[in-house]
């Protein structure tokens, strides 16, 4: 008993690091997309706030649970910190390739952060292999949709077929290491 509930511990505080991760990776990416469409303040905030959280919402929707966004801070928090460094860093007055590698590494590493989280959350609630993968995908790639509809841009996923597949492969691999 005592050893099913450090499990569980150990699994909560992992799931609680990928989520911290995998926030500050998508508004990463969403301040840098929304410097790259000229945003004022307040859009690059909204496009940042939308990528971050705007999955995991979606994914509890799915699933009938009231978003944790609006318990706890944490999130909004980290979201906050991360537009404030990405800031400070003057990211807003560079171009170019760097920006785009910048891009790219925050994109995929928030991509498999939530596709585990998602995943997670599905086997948390015993669902089977499609449920699981289901909601790593949704919580993964919702908030980049978002994000892309709002900046009028095509969504990630539908023209670049690799992403969406790794995080169903990632989702995948959770499940069948689970069970």
């Amino acid at each position: 008993m005592i050893t099913t509930m450090m499990d569980l511990t150990n699994r909560l505080l992992q799931m609680q690091l990928l989520s911290a991760i995998g926030t500050v990776a998508f508004a990463f990416s969403g301040y840098l997309i929304g410097v790259r469409k000229r945003l004022d303040l307040l859009g690059i905030v909204i496009v940042s706030l939308l990528t971050a959280i705007g999955g995991g919402m979606i994914r509890d929707v799915l699933i009938s649970r009231i978003p944790a966004v609006f318990f706890d801070y944490t999130n909004l928090g980290i979201i906050t910190a991360t537009l404030f460094v990405s800031w400070l860093a003057g990211l807003h007055r560079r171009e170019g390739s760097t920006v785009t590698r910048l891009f790219i590494l925050a994109d995929s590493l928030g991509l498999v952060a939530f596709s585990l989280t998602g995943a997670e959350a599905g086997l948390t609630l015993g669902l089977n292999a499609f449920g699981v993968v289901l909601l790593g995908f949704v919580t993964a790639v919702g908030g980049g949709v978002v994000r892309d509809m709002m900046v009028n841009d095509i969504p990630f996923i539908l023209h670049q077929d690799f992403y969406g597949t790794v995080s169903i492969l990632v989702a995948s691999g959770l499940f069948l290491m689970d069970w």
